[in-house]
Order: C-alpha cells, then structure tokens, then sequence
C-alpha cells in the first residue's frame, strides 16, 4: 500500500491519539496559554467524537503552567522545582481543559502516567482497563507524565514517546504528533539549508534514527526529533500509524483526518514479538 493508500485510510481510523507539545500551547514571547488555540484544539476533538470516533488527548504544557502562575522568568532546572511546577500547572491546565470541553457538552478525564506504569504488569493492565472504561463512557482521557512525582527512575521524559505508550496501551489506529516542525527532515533545516523534508516512512532503521536530533527549538518543549522517531517505533510496531506535524495550526488534525499530504507519515509495522515495557525498560 502506497503512502496516499495509507493517507485517504485515516477518514476511517476509529481510536486516534494527539500529542500536543508546550510549544504548541504557549506563546513564545511572553509564555502565556494561547487560549484561542486551545479552545479550537478542544473543539476538533469534541467534534471527531461527534462522528463516533474515540479520542484521547496526550497534553504537555503543565510545568509551564505552574512555572507562569509562581512568576518564574526561566524554565526550573532543579526537580524539585519543575515537580513543585508540575503540582500547580497541572491542576490549572485540567481546569482549562475541563472548562472548554464542558462548553462543547463533552467530558473530559485526567490521567497521569510515569514509566513505571506501563512496565510494572499490573499497573499496566489496571491502566488499559481505565482508558478503556473512560472511552466506553464517552469520556477525554487527557493524559500527562505525572511530573509532580516522577523521578529520572520512572520518568519517561517526554510526551512524544508518552502518546505512543498510550497509543500502544489502548490498541489505537492513528497517532498524530502536535509537533514545532511539520516533520522529518535527513538533518535539522535550521542549521543545515540542505535537509530534505521526508513525507513518507514505511521502515524504521539505524539510518533513519540517525536522522533525530536530541535538541528542541524551545523553551517549554523537553522533545527534539530524536524523541519522536522513539515515538514512531513504539507506535508502528504496535499497530498505528503515526503523523508528525506542524502544531501552530491544528486543523492540521482535520487535514490528516480528511487523507491530505501532511507531514510525514509512519506507516504501520505491527510486530506480534514487540513488548512495551521491555522497550521502555531497555530505553
């Protein structure tokens, strides 16, 4: 199946997973929500469960939250900073969310994970059981790392490879990434006027994970394109396919939806002898 096979399938992908990043919600000059943004990302949503579709949303944005509300000029460096960040901004963030989603007549449900809960096999089990009830019922799972508590032993670090987790977890057929860059490019097209922008991938290997750059162009953000491309072998290899894309313009979610060429597309591999939690272990 060829790349626009696999684009004009999406109009039928029941269980779709965002990933939207901090430097998508934020604005960069002065670090404040972009409610107009959020509230037109809260309204996609809203409408895909409209049309019987099941959505789950993986939401950065919380240390930033708490670190705006305590009146902090920099990103915390120290844990216990970002975790004491974590603690506010995360409960404003829901309150955001819970809000914008409760105008649209829809539910929304937080869910906090750290690495642990996915490799530890009852919690992980406890946890498919929970998005899979919430889904039932019609409810948003709107799903974080749990900053607040996570340490470098259980944290998975960042949101990319967390929505993947959660794709892998509830068995979802598409996984789009609200991402800085509107995808995968042979090198970073900031630095290097030559990278050649990649529409279409059907087979992770070591050349293409060599491709990723462990940097962000932000200062809200915790994943560069290395993350991502973790991302893309743990949502393939577990059945999904994966879009990254651009995250300033959200209807971005409806042009993937709607089978246009946007951003680049990693196409399914599922593989029956793939193990989450020995990935994660491992990485």
């Amino acid at each position: 199946m060829n790349a626009q096979s696999i684009r004009d399938n999406f109009k039928n992908k029941e269980r779709i997973v965002i990933k939207i990043g901090s430097s998508s919600l934020y604005y960069e000059e002065t670090g404040n929500m972009n409610f107009q943004k959020v509230e037109k990302l809260v309204r996609i949503i809203c409408d895909l469960q409209n049309q019987g579709r099941e959505v789950v949303l993986v939401t950065s944005g919380a240390i930033a939250a708490g670190r705006k509300a305590l009146g902090l000029s920099k990103a915390p460096a120290k844990l216990p900073e970002k975790q004491a960040c974590a603690a506010v901004g995360q409960a404003r963030l829901m309150m955001i969310y819970q809000k914008i989603f409760n105008e649209y007549n829809h539910v929304a449900g937080q869910v906090l994970m750290t690495k642990h809960t996915i490799t530890n096999n009852l919690e992980r089990k406890n946890t498919q059981n929970t998005f899979m009830e919430l889904l039932r019922m019609g409810v948003v799972p709107i799903v974080n790392e749990n900053d607040t508590v996570s340490t470098s032993e259980i944290k998975m670090g960042d949101n990319d490879t967390l929505s993947a987790v959660v794709a892998s977890t509830i068995g979802a057929d598409l996984l789009i990434l609200l991402s800085d860059i509107e995808g995968l490019y042979t090198d970073d097209p900031n630095t290097n006027p030559e990278a050649k922008f990649v529409e279409y991938v059907d087979v992770i290997d070591d050349k293409l994970m060599s491709m990723g750059k462990a940097s962000t162009g932000s200062d809200v953000g915790t994943g560069g394109m290395a993350t991502k491309l973790n991302a893309a072998v743990i949502a393939t290899y577990s059945g999904a396919d994966m879009v990254i894309t651009k995250g300033d313009d959200v209807d971005n979610i409806l042009r993937i939806i709607n089978g246009e060429n946007v951003g680049t597309l990693f196409s399914a591999n599922k593989k029956e002898n793939f193990y989450i939690d020995e990935y994660l272990l491992e990485h």
